[in-house]
């Protein structure tokens, strides 16, 4: 359906489509993609989020019957509780989807995966001085050691492993081809880039990508799949994890609706729907749920999506000025990129204060109601006149009255909860109060 409407506008001359254009077709694009989702695990860590058990199926479910390749299920080693949850999903029927689950450099990490049934594991450490100096507290050589030795061990109990550098995009290129030539002889399936806090400009991607493909071809006989993880701090996710694939890579990492710590990681949504109408590539993604997705996830999450959110947003296919409403009313393609129906959504057109006679010429001709240019006159300036007429600051009272029961329902534990649990464990009052921002 994609490819027939865009090529019959294209064979009529009606639109000139840039993507197609030969010398815009990247070389190493792969002819298909394979979607790894990190909802479960990466999209959690949305602050004072938590998923149920229930919630986790469901979605886990939805995109399994989407075609999502890979769902990441958690981290086993973070908890008991969350080694049950994994085991459990585990234990669940998916007729598509791997399930695999994420592990630091350590045996008992590992041993928490394959102890939940999981037959793919994500092994993952940073390996920049800015993090071993800091967080891991270990030299080069020691992270190496625990890096081989961890994939090794997963490999000896049969397990399919990926092996993701953390903070890569702010790692040495000679230090990145260290750690994958070291992961790769161990016999790690995939190689993951992970730009940890979104620091890259899509230039910068395909430099990255393109350098770390060659490096590794000069020092490693077999051929080894790359996975890349962008998180969106400066809002360049999509942009960057579509950059990677043009670079070659068929693994790309989202979260529905672009959940996840801080700024979250790429979108589904947004990957999917570029790569199977922007770059004609196939993704198994049946895209007509891509937005009942996103909604699933909005509830799950208990985290509105913003209105203006690309592709699944309240507001993407919604119209209110007279001058869009007159183009889409002549051609639904005139101001849509695409038909909303693809992705299981409709046009919108919104009466206010921008309503002109287009729009209402329209609902008067539906409704079978014969009337003068003088009336529709009158209506629309009836039309913009009641909105013009609200009471704005009524409407900023409940603005931020919702707001404000947002921020409640997501501030999570209190400062006062939580000296009150350390009194409890220790007999102890603190002394001075720590500033959490600091």
């Amino acid at each position: 359906m994609r490819k027939t409407i865009f090529k019959k506008l294209e064979a009529k001359g009606l639109i000139t489509n840039y993507n197609r254009f030969r010398k815009n077709l990247p070389p190493k694009l792969p002819k298909k993609v394979f979607v790894w989702d990190e909802t479960l695990r990466e999209g959690e860590r949305a602050p004072t989020v938590f998923l149920t058990y229930v919630e986790k199926v469901k979605l886990a479910k939805m995109m399994d019957e989407m075609g999502v390749s890979i769902i990441n299920i958690g981290f086993p080693g973070f908890s008991e509780e969350e080694k049950n949850t994994v085991r459990r999903i585990s234990n669940e029927t998916f007729e598509q989807a791997s399930m695999a689950a994420s592990a630091r450099i350590m045996r008992s990490d590992i041993d928490s995966c394959l102890g939940c049934g999981i037959r793919e594991i994500s092994i993952f450490t940073p390996f920049n001085e800015l993090n071993l100096q800091y967080m891991s507290k270990m030299t080069k050589e020691e992270v190496l050691e625990k890096t081989v030795d961890c994939v090794e061990y997963a490999k000896r109990h049969g397990i399919t492993v990926n092996f993701a550098l953390e903070d890569a995009s702010r790692t040495p290129l000679h230090e990145i081809l260290q750690i994958f030539e070291a992961a790769a002889e161990a016999g790690a399936d995939r190689l993951v880039v992970v730009d940890t806090v979104g620091f890259l400009r899509p230039l910068s991607m395909r430099y990255l990508i393109s350098s770390v493909r060659k490096g590794l071809s000069q020092i490693i006989d077999k051929r080894i799949p790359l996975s890349v993880r962008c998180h969106n701090d400066f809002g360049l996710a999509t942009a960057n994890t579509l950059t990677a694939i043009e670079e070659g890579i068929a693994y790309p990492q989202t979260c529905a609706a672009g959940f996840g710590e801080r700024a979250g990681l790429a979108p589904m949504e947004e990957v999917v729907a570029a790569l199977e109408i922007l770059y004609n590539v196939d993704t198994d993604i049946n895209v007509k749920k891509l937005y009942r997705l996103s909604q699933l996830a909005e509830k799950s999450f208990a985290l509105p999506l913003p209105f203006h959110k690309p592709i699944v947003g309240e507001d993407a296919f919604s119209h209110a000025s007279d001058k869009h409403i007159h183009g889409m009313l002549a051609h639904p393609l005139i101001y849509e990129p695409f038909p909303p129906k693809m992705i299981g959504r409709e046009t919108m057109f919104y009466l206010g204060k921008q309503t002109g006679k287009y729009l209402v010429e329209n609902r008067l001709t539906l409704a079978g109601i014969k009337t003068t240019s003088k009336h529709v006159e009158e209506i629309v300036r009836r039309v913009r006149r009641s909105e013009e007429n609200l009471d704005k600051g009524e409407m900023l009272m409940t603005f931020y009255q919702i707001k404000k029961l947002l921020r409640e329902m997501r501030k999570g534990l209190t400062e006062e909860d939580f000296w009150k649990i350390v009194e409890r464990v220790t007999g102890q009052k603190p002394k001075f109060m720590p500033d959490l921002k600091e």
